[in-house]
């Protein structure tokens, strides 16, 4: 049986692959409220020349022009990557319930070794506001990069 992340996390990954037909990284987000995907993003950093374009803001920018919203008290950040320290820190700032993750970086990639959304989390004194769910579908997120 299909868990509810799972369910989520593959309608991010059909975001990772049009975002990698593209030509950008290989990363898919979508923005979950009340059991209804009201967002989603891609990675688009390649394609829009925008280095703020990553899958979690460009889901996140949705969201807001969607529902004029800039806060997300209820709502869950699917990414099928670990989120970097600018979208970790878009995502607290939207005041999110949760983030679910699926790859993460692979021993070789040090560039945010330190810095993971654990991390991030408890550094901004978030750990009691935003739950960090990981290691949903890990391999699939993993394998589309």
């Amino acid at each position: 049986m299909t868990s509810e992340h799972e369910r989520y996390m593959r309608i991010a990954l059909e975001e990772a692959h049009k975002g990698k037909a593209e030509g950008n990284v290989a990363v898919g987000s979508i923005i979950v409220s009340g059991g209804e995907v009201i967002a989603s993003g891609r990675n688009l950093v390649a394609t829009t020349s925008d280095v703020t374009a990553h899958a979690e803001t460009v889901a996140i920018r949705e969201a807001g022009s969607s529902t004029g919203r800039t806060e997300f008290q209820g709502c869950t950040l699917y990414t099928t990557f670990e989120p970097c320290p600018m979208c970790a820190g878009a995502i607290m700032n939207g005041n999110f319930e949760a983030v679910v993750m699926g790859g993460r970086p692979t021993s070789s990639d040090t560039r945010w070794a330190e810095y993971t959304i654990e991390k991030l989390v408890e550094m901004a004194g978030w750990s009691d506001r935003l739950a960090v769910v990981t290691g949903v579908l890990s391999r699939e997120c993993e394998e589309v990069r």
